[in-house]
């Protein structure tokens, strides 16, 4: 009798293990449900959602670290026919995302606004002061070089020299970055000139009203659905977000596409790696070798090639003309140093070091929301200049030089207490509404792990016990 009642009490729990196995194999997917339909509905940028206060105004900042290149022996260089040493000076750091949105107009499914742009001096995350001076490339004699028909070179070399202008020019980091009164150009020139009360947009994104799988995508830039840069349907393709937020669950076997105004094109990232960011897993996304490839390497990059002397017929690699965006300006985009760049731009110009651990584009995406929690584009801004007759400053010049003249590293990264803060609401969202329902909901996705292992453990006992004889009661 004992052994039967030994026998019945196994098969009693192991029968009750296995419905609650099967109950938590039944509920998880509802619960799965109930997580979906609650992130998508926080996750379309409409007032009163999450996405909606983060899209607004991000909880952090953006900064921008800045290394300018210094040259080391301007006057061989312009003399001497010498190739260009620089030393790279900084970071010279940054506060530039920092104003909400701006002229937000809601149109059905779809979102514009205007995206300001300042920027703060953090003298504390910084090598030195804005006064800092450095030897750069005149930019008014880089730039005349190529806009100026080369029938008007000789009247240019007149006003360089009536300038006392040369190749390069000494100024501070504050001139060269952000402005200085030039006099060949009696106009203001400098790196990212103008910026302060400026604007990028206008940008009409989706909310993912009707569509989550839409949501932040880029609708139109400056009010039309292409860019008009590239002349070719591929390029001038507005595809994917700002990168400041992905659709919710994010597929890492698939690519992710944003679009940079500050290249003037879209690309695409591809996931490395997962990453624990203050305990929080994110996808790790990263601009791969072929977005700036020769178009011998990938072709798509065909369409982006719209000169073919300085490219050297279209076969350098590692750097985007901008040109066609910037006014017809000699402005060349590359990763910081020349990385997977053309060995001759790195001999053209000595001093650069590429590595790919310091210099490459990451975003850090949270696959659940699909909001990029930490970033950091790193790209390097450099003109070209090249060989003259009649330009008494470029007559030993030899060959097209694309040359370096400042890198930033532009990053957020959400900080734990940020990230405690975004945690701790999902959870409220997730529980306040529906808590009863959710913890039964959910709770077999932890129990159906210690039932199977339980209902194993019980079915190998009863097994045991048939096959040997019944111990005595005790």
């Amino acid at each position: 009798m004992g052994c039967c009642n030994r026998r019945c009490g196994l098969l009693a729990g192991a029968v009750f293990g296995a419905a609650l196995a099967i109950l938590g194999g039944i509920l998880i997917p509802l619960g799965d449900q109930i997580i979906q339909s609650t992130v998508e509905k926080e996750a379309v940028i409409v007032p009163g959602t999450t996405a909606y206060e983060n899209w607004i105004s991000s909880a952090a900042f953006v900064y921008r670290q800045m290394w300018l290149f210094d040259v080391q022996n301007a006057l061989d260089v312009v003399e001497l026919g010498a190739t260009p040493l620089v030393k790279e000076r900084g970071p010279y750091t940054y506060k530039v995302r920092y104003l909400a949105k701006s002229n937000i107009t809601a149109h059905n499914d779809a979102v514009s606004f205007l995206l300001p742009n300042g920027a703060i001096f953090e003298p504390d995350m910084s090598v030195g002061s804005e006064d800092d001076l450095v030897t750069t490339l005149n930019l008014a004699v880089a730039g005349a070089y190529s806009l100026v028909p080369k029938n008007m070179h000789l009247f240019l070399d007149g006003i360089i020299k009536s300038t006392n202008s040369s190749l390069f020019q000494r100024r501070s980091v504050r001139e060269i970055l952000w402005g200085y009164q030039d006099p060949i150009l009696k106009d203001i020139l400098g790196v990212f000139y103008p910026y302060n009360g400026t604007f990028d947009g206008y940008y009409t994104v989706n909310t993912g009203q009707d569509d989550i799988s839409r949501v932040a995508m880029i609708e139109r830039w400056q009010g039309d659905s292409k860019l008009s840069f590239w002349n070719d349907t591929y390029c001038d393709t507005l595809n994917g977000t700002d990168a400041s937020s992905f659709p919710p669950f994010v597929d890492k076997n698939k690519p992710i596409y944003f679009f940079s105004s500050d290249i003037c094109r879209s690309v695409s990232s591809t996931f490395r790696e997962t990453q624990d960011l203050w305990g929080i897993e994110v996808y790790r996304y990263v601009l791969p070798p072929s977005t700036f490839a020769s178009p011998s390497i990938n072709p798509d990059n065909k369409c982006f090639c719209t000169e073919k002397l300085v490219s050297r017929n279209c076969s350098m690699a590692g750097v985007l003309d901008v040109g066609p965006c910037r006014g017809g300006a000699p402005v060349y985009i590359s990763l910081p140093h020349f990385l997977h760049g053309s060995d001759y731009l790195r001999q053209d110009v000595l001093g650069l070091n590429p590595s790919e651990e310091n210099h490459f584009t990451y975003l850090d995406i949270e696959p659940i929301t699909g909001f990029t929690l930490s970033f950091a584009k790193r790209l390097q801004v450099n003109m070209m200049y090249g060989p003259s007759k009649v330009i008494s400053v470029l007559k030993h010049v030899k060959e097209y030089t694309v040359f370096p003249i400042v890198w930033l590293n532009e990053y957020r990264l959400v900080v734990g207490i940020i990230l405690a803060m975004v945690e701790n609401w999902w959870k409220e969202k997730l529980f306040s509404s529906r808590e009863p329902i959710l913890l039964f909901l959910l709770l077999p996705i932890h129990l159906q792990e210690v039932c199977t292992i339980t209902l194993a453990f019980l079915t190998l006992n009863s097994y045991t016990l048939t096959h040997n004889p019944c111990l005595p009661d005790p």
